[in-house]
């Protein structure tokens, strides 16, 4: 049995999905999660393509060094999957690379030099790239033969306009890459590969892309058009714990007054941030931010709903137009509360939400009467990695 690996990986974490290579097509066969890779107990779960649980316990990896947990992670997965199917023939390798630039508008073969070239966006994607890469060597280190590609978040977003990604800064900088690139740019492939199969691909569409790591798209002629995150990962709308835009002026203002420096202020921005700084410090997490029960987590989840609201009135203007609002990631998939915040918000754009619907989490959430179309789309990156690298490999 030929199988494909795809690996998505951060700084604590590790995601991998295979998958059955058949005429027929791609087959997920089952994903592995390790979470808290730097911590004393490492987490693995392993479940099989319906989402039950196929495995879970507790990994000791303290004779490991920090630099080591990647490469160990991999090896636990690659391990426990020869077990789970023998036999199988591993044909390639599928990554996330959050950050490609201007240079990487399609996926590619990894080799060392292109690897070095990837480094280069480190500053950019601080809380990704690196791990991405790492796991990349850790891959080459462990099966060296095996072809790897890498699949970037930000390719999706090349076929924007000159103007849509330009910042009013000096010539030079953005001769020199300080531009709008856009991320999640994989979720938003995937969606458009399935509103391709309810012949709703052409509709002037926004998707939101919501969770911990937020983000929004407009997709028109089948191509993105305009998205929420820009230069980083960290603009657009306010996240677990990310701020997302805020006045620059604002961190002239910290450094002036609050002596803070470029470490303290990149900790404040990614980390103490979003949810998490609105409510205080009460969690990052949305479903606990909905069980608190408290004020400043009831303004968290305000503020977030009328970001996103305010986002598509701005990506409707750069489509010209807008027809459908599609609902993704962990929260825009399971959060029933978020989306009818988010949809009263848009009744003067059309949208008219049907709550039992939403409430059940259907495909459609829309009454008869809406004007735009509202749908609920579980994303899945991993597929979109797994097509892509069969696709790169053939």
């Amino acid at each position: 049995m030929k199988t494909l690996l795809t690996v998505n990986g951060g700084s604590s974490s590790l995601k991998c999905g295979l998958y059955k290579v058949s005429l027929e097509g791609l087959e997920n066969l089952c994903v592995v999660k390790l979470g808290n890779l730097l911590g004393e107990g490492v987490r693995f779960g392993a479940t099989d393509a319906q989402g039950a649980p196929l495995e879970t316990r507790t990994l000791d990896m303290g004779d490991c060094g920090r630099e080591q947990r990647h490469q160990a992670a991999l090896n636990e997965v690659l391990n426990w999957l020869q077990k789970q199917y023998p036999g199988h023939e591993l044909i390639a390798t599928g990554h996330r690379i959050v950050h490609g630039g201007n240079d990487f508008s399609k996926p590619v073969l990894m080799t060392d030099e292109v690897s070095s070239q990837l480094l280069q966006f480190i500053p950019l994607a601080p809380l990704h790239q690196p791990y991405n890469l790492k796991l990349i060597e850790a891959i080459k280190n462990l099966l060296p033969e095996l072809p790897a590609v890498g699949c970037f978040d930000t390719m999706f977003h090349t076929s924007q306009s000159h103007l849509e990604r330009l910042y009013a800064i000096p010539k030079h900088l953005t001769n020199e890459g300080v531009i709008k690139y856009g991320f999640h740019g994989l979720s938003y492939e995937f969606i458009l590969h399935q509103l391709r199969q309810t012949d709703s691909s052409q509709l002037k569409t926004v998707v939101c892309h919501l969770g911990a790591g937020a983000s929004m798209c407009a997709i028109s002629n089948q191509k993105s058009v305009a998205s929420s995150m820009g230069f980083t990962a960290v603009e657009g709308l306010p996240m677990g714990s990310r701020c997302g835009n805020i006045d620059p002026g604002v961190i002239l203002y910290l450094m002036r007054e609050y002596a803070m420096d470029v470490d303290a202020i990149e900790k404040l921005l990614y980390k103490e941030s979003g949810w998490f700084g609105v409510s205080g410090g009460i969690s990052s997490d949305m479903l606990e931010l909905h069980k608190a029960g408290h004020p400043d987590a009831e303004e968290a989840i305000d503020l977030f709903c009328l970001r996103i609201a305010e986002e598509a009135g701005r990506l409707a203007a750069a489509m010209g137009g807008i027809e459908q609002i599609v609902f993704t990631g962990g929260v825009g998939e399971n959060d029933a509360d978020v989306r009818s915040r988010v949809v009263e918000r848009c009744n003067w754009l059309g949208a008219e939400l049907d709550s039992e619907a939403n409430q059940k989490n259907a495909l459609i959430i829309n009454t008869d009467s809406s004007t735009l179309a509202l749908r609920v789309i579980p994303t899945d990156e991993e597929m979109m990695i797994a097509m892509h690298t069969l696709s790169k490999i053939n």
